[in-house]
Protein backbone atom coordinates (compact mmCIF):
# COMPACT_ATOMS: atom_id res chain seq x y z
CA UNK A 1 0.00 0.00 0.00
CA UNK A 2 1.39 3.22 -1.06
CA UNK A 3 1.22 5.93 2.20
CA UNK A 4 -1.09 8.88 0.70
CA UNK A 5 0.20 11.06 3.07
CA UNK A 6 3.97 10.92 2.06
CA UNK A 7 6.99 9.29 4.09
CA UNK A 8 9.00 12.69 3.41
CA UNK A 9 5.95 15.08 4.17
CA UNK A 10 6.65 15.38 8.18
CA UNK A 11 9.80 15.38 9.49
CA UNK A 12 10.83 16.49 12.71
CA UNK A 13 13.65 16.02 15.40
CA UNK A 14 14.81 17.93 18.48
CA UNK A 15 12.57 19.85 20.45
CA UNK A 16 9.52 21.35 19.67
CA UNK A 17 7.13 23.93 21.56
CA UNK A 18 3.30 23.84 22.30
CA UNK A 19 1.24 26.54 23.05
CA UNK A 20 -0.81 25.67 25.60
CA UNK A 21 -2.43 28.19 28.07
CA UNK A 22 0.09 31.28 26.80
CA UNK A 23 2.89 29.06 27.96
CA UNK A 24 5.41 27.12 25.85
CA UNK A 25 6.19 23.93 27.02
CA UNK A 26 8.85 21.98 25.41
CA UNK A 27 8.59 18.60 23.75
CA UNK A 28 10.58 15.72 22.55
CA UNK A 29 8.46 15.60 18.82
CA UNK A 30 9.60 12.25 17.41
CA UNK A 31 8.45 10.62 20.73
CA UNK A 32 5.14 12.70 21.28
CA UNK A 33 4.09 11.78 17.46
CA UNK A 34 5.13 8.25 17.84
CA UNK A 35 2.73 8.19 21.28
CA UNK A 36 0.03 9.72 19.28
CA UNK A 37 0.73 7.01 16.03
CA UNK A 38 0.68 4.00 17.99
CA UNK A 39 -2.44 5.25 19.68
CA UNK A 40 -4.33 6.63 16.69
CA UNK A 41 -3.09 2.52 15.36
CA UNK A 42 -4.66 0.78 18.52
CA UNK A 43 -7.75 2.74 18.74
CA UNK A 44 -8.78 3.10 15.32
CA UNK A 45 -6.84 1.18 13.08
CA UNK A 46 -9.64 -0.67 11.51
CA UNK A 47 -11.10 2.61 10.85
CA UNK A 48 -8.81 3.62 8.41
CA UNK A 49 -7.54 6.86 7.19
CA UNK A 50 -10.18 9.19 8.42
CA UNK A 51 -10.86 6.65 11.81
CA UNK A 52 -7.41 7.94 12.61
CA UNK A 53 -7.35 10.90 11.79
CA UNK A 54 -10.41 11.71 13.95
CA UNK A 55 -8.64 9.97 17.19
CA UNK A 56 -5.62 12.22 16.39
CA UNK A 57 -7.89 15.44 16.18
CA UNK A 58 -9.71 14.38 19.81
CA UNK A 59 -6.05 14.13 21.26
CA UNK A 60 -5.34 17.39 19.61
CA UNK A 61 -8.39 19.21 20.80
CA UNK A 62 -7.51 17.77 24.13
CA UNK A 63 -3.87 19.77 24.33
CA UNK A 64 -5.52 22.40 23.21
CA UNK A 65 -8.23 22.76 25.93
CA UNK A 66 -5.94 22.67 28.56
CA UNK A 67 -7.92 20.79 30.88
CA UNK A 68 -6.97 17.57 33.11
CA UNK A 69 -6.48 15.51 30.37
CA UNK A 70 -2.44 16.54 30.19
CA UNK A 71 -0.66 19.21 28.32
CA UNK A 72 1.56 17.25 25.75
CA UNK A 73 -0.04 14.93 23.06
CA UNK A 74 1.87 12.04 25.58
CA UNK A 75 -0.01 13.37 28.79
CA UNK A 76 -2.82 13.02 26.55
CA UNK A 77 -2.95 9.99 25.08
CA UNK A 78 -1.27 7.92 28.45
CA UNK A 79 -3.46 9.16 30.65
CA UNK A 80 -5.47 6.59 32.70
CA UNK A 81 -8.63 5.41 31.90
CA UNK A 82 -8.24 8.04 28.54
CA UNK A 83 -7.61 5.90 25.59
CA UNK A 84 -8.38 2.09 26.10
CA UNK A 85 -5.28 0.94 24.36
CA UNK A 86 -3.09 2.11 26.79
CA UNK A 87 -4.84 -0.08 29.50
CA UNK A 88 -2.77 -3.08 30.05
CA UNK A 89 -5.31 -5.30 30.01
CA UNK A 90 -6.56 -4.55 26.33
CA UNK A 91 -6.67 -6.97 24.09
CA UNK A 92 -4.60 -3.78 21.76
CA UNK A 93 -2.07 -3.40 24.41
CA UNK A 94 1.08 -5.54 23.26
CA UNK A 95 0.29 -5.07 19.52
CA UNK A 96 0.15 -1.19 20.12
CA UNK A 97 3.60 -1.37 21.73
CA UNK A 98 5.07 -4.27 19.05
CA UNK A 99 3.91 -2.25 15.58
CA UNK A 100 6.37 -0.79 13.51
CA UNK A 101 6.87 1.34 10.35
CA UNK A 102 6.88 -1.79 8.33
CA UNK A 103 2.86 -1.88 8.93
CA UNK A 104 1.42 0.57 6.55
CA UNK A 105 -2.02 1.48 8.45
CA UNK A 106 1.08 2.31 11.14
CA UNK A 107 2.70 4.29 9.01
CA UNK A 108 -0.19 6.17 7.69
CA UNK A 109 -0.78 6.85 11.21
CA UNK A 110 2.80 8.51 12.10
CA UNK A 111 2.48 10.60 9.39
CA UNK A 112 -0.72 11.78 10.29
CA UNK A 113 0.01 12.06 14.01
CA UNK A 114 3.28 14.29 12.72
CA UNK A 115 0.55 16.45 10.61
CA UNK A 116 -1.62 16.73 13.98
CA UNK A 117 1.16 17.60 15.81
CA UNK A 118 2.53 20.21 13.77
CA UNK A 119 -0.96 21.56 13.49
CA UNK A 120 -1.56 20.56 10.36
CA UNK A 121 -4.67 18.20 9.79
CA UNK A 122 -7.92 19.19 10.10
CA UNK A 123 -10.46 18.48 13.22
CA UNK A 124 -13.09 16.62 10.71
CA UNK A 125 -14.26 15.64 14.49
CA UNK A 126 -15.62 19.28 14.41
CA UNK A 127 -13.76 20.29 17.86
CA UNK A 128 -14.86 16.48 19.72
CA UNK A 129 -12.74 15.76 23.15
CA UNK A 130 -14.26 12.49 23.65
CA UNK A 131 -15.52 9.54 21.04
CA UNK A 132 -17.18 5.99 21.75
CA UNK A 133 -17.85 2.83 19.72
CA UNK A 134 -20.79 2.89 20.82
CA UNK A 135 -21.59 -0.82 19.12
CA UNK A 136 -19.34 -2.16 21.58
CA UNK A 137 -21.33 -1.22 24.92
CA UNK A 138 -24.11 -2.90 26.48
CA UNK A 139 -24.77 0.57 28.13
CA UNK A 140 -23.01 4.62 27.20
CA UNK A 141 -21.66 5.95 30.20
CA UNK A 142 -22.95 8.68 32.33
CA UNK A 143 -20.29 11.19 30.64
CA UNK A 144 -21.99 11.26 27.43
CA UNK A 145 -25.53 12.93 28.69
CA UNK A 146 -23.99 16.16 29.53
CA UNK A 147 -21.99 16.17 25.60
CA UNK A 148 -23.16 16.95 22.55
CA UNK A 149 -23.19 14.35 19.80
CA UNK A 150 -20.53 16.69 17.07
CA UNK A 151 -19.74 13.60 14.20
CA UNK A 152 -19.80 10.25 13.30
CA UNK A 153 -17.22 8.86 11.65
CA UNK A 154 -16.80 4.94 10.97
CA UNK A 155 -18.06 3.12 14.17
CA UNK A 156 -17.21 5.99 16.20
CA UNK A 157 -19.86 8.68 17.64
CA UNK A 158 -17.45 11.93 18.73
CA UNK A 159 -18.53 13.79 21.67
CA UNK A 160 -18.30 17.98 22.69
Amino acid sequence: MENPIGAGLVAFAGIYFLLRGGKMIATNDEHEIDIMARTAWGEARGEGIKGMQAVLNVIMNRVKAGSWWGATPKEVCTKKSQFSVWNKSDPNYAPMLAVNDSDDSFAVAKNLAGLAYAGALPDITNGATNYLALGSLSKAPSWVNKMQVVASIGNHTFYA
